[in-house]
């Protein structure tokens, strides 16, 4: 089992290095071809809602990835530190209004849910996790 992990600053402007890495792992882990914008995407989408939950909370830790190639499936946790008392709850962000944050955080997760097929999510006081994972196919035997 290879595990990467990635760690960083609650800046938009580094979503998209989470992405382009998520991609090469996937990629080298053997997730299929036409499946690695659908990574991209999510893992783009769950990093975005980290950086908002930690921007409107005021909490200065890094946002966490996990990204873990294991024997037939390829796996990513997007971990934040933002307190919850159950999952898709948060404290009023940049909108001041609690029920259009509630909103985005449901769209961005309803988005997460339409690209992945196998997607957990939790939360809690401590913060909130959500878990992807894809198959993955063997690389081909080399014919001699």
């Amino acid at each position: 089992m290879a595990t990467v992990e990635l760690r960083f600053s609650a800046l938009p402007e580094h979503v998209r290095t989470a992405r382009l890495v998520a991609a090469a792992v996937a990629r080298r882990a053997g997730v299929d071809e036409a499946v690695l914008d659908e990574v991209r995407l999510a893992v783009g989408e769950a990093c975005t809602r980290a950086v908002g939950l930690h921007q409107s909370s005021g909490i200065s830790a890094p946002v966490r990835v996990t990204l873990t190639e294991e024997e037939k499936q390829f796996s990513i946790e997007v971990g934040d530190e933002a307190p919850r008392s159950a999952p898709g709850e948060r404290a009023p962000g940049a909108s001041g209004d609690p029920d259009m944050d509630a909103e985005e955080d449901e769209m961005g997760l309803a988005v997460i849910s339409g690209l992945v097929d196998d997607v957990e999510v939790t939360a809690g006081e401590h913060g909130g996790l959500i878990k992807m994972s894809w198959p993955t196919t063997p690389p081909a035997a080399l014919v001699p």
